[in-house]
């Protein structure tokens, strides 16, 4: 561990190769897939990486050390996913969704005229963050992070941006 904290990648790597496996099964017992699990994995690594340095071993072993690591970085992973939606928003998002096209009907399930008209009466930011979140899959915290605003402010954006295209496509 110390010749990690010293940034040897060879170091690095054989510790990699030797933890590795019993790390991955930590953290696919947290996370709800494989893919899920494989990110997480991948960001403890690199919180290893980073903060190598800050091991004691008079506190816990490197195993026990790097299994917490990796603990908190799948519990961060599926905090990140089951990112809890008002209520009011998953109506809303009930009733644009049966006006959306079918799956498979588009090409990109934004053909629909009335819909792009509606959405090209949102602000540009707001049409962009609309279509990142339910096109894209774009979690609030992503948003957030790409548009430089507080997670509770993107929220807010949404949920009046979904109001605003209810009310477009003749919704109450």
């Amino acid at each position: 561990m110390r010749d990690v904290a010293s940034r040897d990648e060879t170091a690095f790597k054989r510790l990699y190769d030797r933890t590795s496996a019993k790390l991955f099964a930590v953290v696919r017992r947290i996370a709800v897939s494989e893919a899920a699990a494989e990110e997480a994995l991948q960001e403890a690594w690199v919180r290893i990486w980073n903060h190598a340095d800050r091991f004691d071993p008079a506190m816990a072993s490197p195993i026990t050390w790097m299994t917490t690591i990796a603990r908190h970085a799948a519990i961060d992973a599926v905090r990140k996913g089951s990112e809890r939606v008002s209520k009011t928003t998953v109506v809303i998002d009930e009733e644009l969704a049966e006006k959306l096209p079918a799956p498979g009907s588009t090409t990109d399930g934004l053909t629909g005229p009335q819909l792009r008209r509606c959405l090209e009466g949102l602000e540009p930011d707001r049409r962009g963050m609309v279509l990142l979140a339910y096109s894209y899959g774009y979690s609030r915290e992503e948003l957030s992070r790409r548009f430089d605003k507080p997670v509770a402010t993107v929220k807010t954006i949404l949920r009046r941006s979904l109001i605003a295209l209810k009310e477009c496509l003749g919704g109450r």
